[in-house]
């Protein structure tokens, strides 16, 4: 067999395989921290209500779940930060049309050691942490030790929102510890008396862990509705193009009142 019609059996098998996992199941890629806990149990509502409906769950970072809708491989990608400018040029290529559904809100929430007798930090305060300016509690009030920082992954979206919206953009430190989801951090950080991390709302309640006020606001509910917590922030599902077939009956699910019930009990905030 040539090389030509190699690649036209491998094409066609693939696209064999793309049909029959559109058939079968849904498949959604993406975000940590909505895969880790909120999205799982709200598929679970949808298969109790809708028997026979299968799906496929993977959380590995918001850029996998946009790439995997840029490269046909998801129905659905999860994020928690908004497209980069790469990513849309991306789908702009792959004739991809990326529309945002958001299914939740959500806020930032610094972490520290529960026995830190630190409660408050400016947000520069946190950004001098996290890119390595400061290297000691002491710099901001605290005991003397020297600082362990904790981020997420950078395939993480919420690597990238707490970059862009806590660092003002800037690097983070070459110090800096990256784990794997918001449950290692807030692990990580229990842990550690010099810890310090970030994690979404869902993982505010772990124990060992203190939330910090940032600028004088904790992250609430009414903190990411009302605009007064700076690291607020929407919880994104991606779609390539208006959300069809099973893809929108998942959404639309997951926006009514039973499926934002689950946001909530999962620890985000629902959409208004």
């Amino acid at each position: 067999m040539n090389y030509s019609k190699k690649l036209l059996v491998s094409m066609t098998a693939i696209g064999m395989t793309l049909s029959a996992i559109a058939q079968d199941k849904l498949v959604i890629k993406g975000s940590d921290t909505l895969g880790a806990k909120m999205i799982p149990k709200i598929a679970e509502a949808y298969e109790n209500k809708n028997p026979g409906s299968k799906f496929e769950i993977a959380a590995e970072g918001s850029s996998t779940g946009i790439a995997a809708i840029i490269d046909g491989t998801a129905h659905i990608g999860m994020s928690s930060r908004e497209l980069k400018g790469k990513e849309k040029a991306a789908a702009g290529g792959n004739g991809v049309r990326l529309v945002k559904t958001v299914v939740a809100n959500d806020a930032v929430a610094v972490i520290v050691n529960e026995s830190n007798p630190l409660s408050k930090l400016s947000l520069k305060d946190v950004e001098r942490i996290f890119t390595g300016d400061i290297t000691s509690w002491s710099a901001v009030g605290g005991k003397s030790g020297g600082i362990s920082a904790y981020t997420r992954n950078t395939s993480s979206g919420t690597y990238a929102f707490f970059q862009k919206f806590a660092l003002a953009g800037r690097d983070y430190g070459s110090a800096t510890q990256k784990m794997a989801g918001n449950e290692q951090i807030a692990t990580e950080v229990s842990k550690n008396p010099n810890g310090i991390g970030y994690v979404g709302l869902a993982y505010v309640g772990a124990a060992g862990i203190k939330v910090i006020a940032v600028d004088g606001i904790l992250p609430s509910a009414k903190s990411a509705n009302d605009g007064s917590y700076t690291l607020a922030r929407g919880l994104n599902c991606f779609t390539n193009g208006s959300p069809t077939g099973a893809a929108k009956k998942f959404l639309d699910f997951a926006l009514t009142a039973p499926g934002q019930k689950i946001v909530e009990s999962t620890g985000f905030v629902p959409v208004k």
